[in-house]
């Protein structure tokens, strides 16, 4: 395994290396010599949009970040790419989020790999779900695939509490959920695989906040019965985060638009080891994670 970029200012503690502001790594990485089967480059609320930064959130800064995720993704020759929703942010008019969408798919698309979008909130204010899959190159919000031995499910939870779809700011961000004909879609996937399962989401399934998919309690139900689903990852809560329910790792990852610099950056490599092993590689703000 090719061993992840550090800045030169780092040094030893006790046998372990520390990394100072502005290294790269945020953390250490897993330490294992598996080798993997497969590595997938994962980053999430890039909220790229040319408009001022608010609070926390820089959004002419993301397309910087990405590019510098690429150039990891490229060294550590990644199989795909993965976002994990709010890839832009909302515009004041419907022009402006299609030039947004159309500059930040232009850097996406030039990553490395197979690259797959999930549908987050931000993604429709001015948008129709349509409008932003044709821009993305995408027919569907969900999907599932295979790859390397593993299945991938790509959720889509960008529905209001009736069932009606988000699009043109029709919704409340608070009012996520995922319909009854996606529930049934998502129960008949798993169940026709017994391959070992990672799920994509944008709005949470761990908990039950205002970050959270309103049913993710029957979500979570049908992932427990289907006993292939490893892990989940998500986005939209903008923090670190990781739980473990019923033997199924829901992993949080850090928003990209969060700060300004190079150093608050956040994005991470996923590597699935031949031992069966999921070993998460954290880069600036995104901590790394190990699941045996």
């Amino acid at each position: 395994m090719r061993k992840p970029i550090l800045n030169r200012r780092s040094f030893v503690r006790d046998g372990t290396l520390l990394l100072l502001t502005g290294a790269v790594t945020q953390g250490s990485p897993p330490a294992t010599d598996a080798p993997p089967v497969l590595q997938i480059g994962m980053v999430t609320d890039l909220h790229h949009a040319d408009k001022d930064a608010r609070g926390t959130r820089h959004y002419r800064e993301s397309l910087g970040k990405l590019e510098e995720a690429g150039r990891v993704f490229a060294e550590q020759r990644v199989d795909m790419v993965i976002e994990l929703g709010d890839f832009i942010d909302s515009a004041s008019s419907l022009s402006a989020e299609k030039r947004h969408l159309k500059e930040v798919q232009s850097r996406f698309s030039q990553l490395p790999g197979d690259r797959h979008h999930v549908l987050g909130n931000h993604c429709v204010h001015q948008l129709t779900k349509e409008e932003f899959l044709g821009g993305v190159e995408r027919e569907v919000a969900h999907y599932s695939f295979d790859l390397a031995g593993f299945h991938f499910v790509i959720l889509d939870a960008c529905f209001r509490s009736d069932g009606v779809d988000y699009e043109r700011n029709n919704f409340q961000w608070t009012d996520s959920n995922i319909p009854p004909a996606e529930l049934e879609w998502l129960r008949a996937d798993l169940k026709a695989t017994r391959k070992p399962t990672l799920v994509m989401a944008h709005q949470r399934l761990d908990r039950a906040e205002q970050h959270a998919v309103k049913n993710a309690g029957e979500v979570r139900a049908i992932l427990e019965a289907s006993g292939v689903v490893r892990a989940v990852f998500q986005g939209h809560s903008h923090r670190n985060d990781h739980q473990e329910i019923n033997r199924i790792h829901y992993a949080t990852l850090v928003a990209m638009v969060e700060g300004t610099g190079a150093v608050n950056n956040g994005y991470s490599i996923l590597r699935v080891l031949s031992g069966g092993e999921l070993a998460l590689t954290g880069f600036r703000n995104q901590l790394s994670r190990t699941w045996g």
